[in-house]
């Protein structure tokens, strides 16, 4: 394998690792204490994004990968590199955790769909977050003129938290193939377990297509005017007259 993808490859599989060890050992630890859930999801991936974004694009899911290799993005070999890395990571950060406490106690870590929520609501809730999840990556890591070297990470990883506090109680809020795949395999617990490799993928195909074709093909649309003076200013490269 390409020394390059192997690398990128790497920093896939410590993200994933990440997100899966803090994010699902939070809700073990932390008596479901959604706020910390929350924290812990977001502050684990933004963290990771800002860490090896640069390195990788920072996907750590293999919704994201999809949506990137659905638009062109990336190649299908490396998406395929990216999908082993990504449950890979997951695998082994839930094995880990797994050996660290009880069986009662990891199922704490595997999402599920609440009792009375039902695995068609879940279905829709997850397609919804992941929406949310993968219009912040394209606007702010994708967009060229979004704000990945500023902050990429902080909005991505803002952006699970708050789908965690809404949705972290009925389903989990995986938004992520990876963060189900781990603990379901490592505690045997699958429950209404499919919503979590059907609905995050439609949930990224939607952000994707729909950011792509509405904001970066053909291109972006002219600013409106500024604050100051009301009036459109060029963007760098462009005359008035552009």
């Amino acid at each position: 394998m390409d020394e390059n993808v192997i690398r990128r490859s790497a920093a896939e599989f410590v993200g994933a690792f990440t997100l899966i060890f803090i994010g699902g050992g939070a809700g073990i630890v932390s008596g479901q204490d959604i706020v910390a859930v929350a924290l812990a999801n977001g502050l684990a991936i933004g963290i990771m994004v800002s860490n090896v974004g640069h390195i990788s694009g920072g996907h750590f899911n293999p919704a994201i990968t999809l949506g990137f290799l659905a638009t062109r993005r990336i190649t299908a070999p490396l998406a395929v590199a990216y999908w082993i890395a990504q449950f890979g990571g997951a695998l082994v950060a839930a094995a880990i955790l797994r050996g660290l406490f009880t069986h009662d106690q990891f199922v704490a870590a595997v999402p599920h769909a609440a009792a009375g929520f039902g695995a068609g609501k879940g279905f829709v809730l997850e397609i919804i977050m992941t929406f949310f999840l993968v219009w912040a990556v394209w606007a702010t890591a994708v967009d060229p003129g979004g704000a990945f070297k500023s902050i990429a990470g902080l909005a991505i990883g803002l952006t699970i938290s708050i789908d965690v506090l809404m949705g972290g109680p009925l389903t989990g809020a995986a938004m992520n193939p990876a963060r189900a795949f781990g603990p379901q395999i490592a505690g045997n617990f699958w429950g209404a377990g499919w919503i979590y490799y059907v609905a995050p993928p439609i949930g990224a195909l939607l952000a994707a297509f729909a950011y792509e074709y509405l904001y970066l093909r053909p291109g972006r649309p002219p600013v409106v005017g500024t604050a100051e003076s009301g009036v459109a200013e060029p963007r760098p490269g462009e005359t008035a007259l552009d």
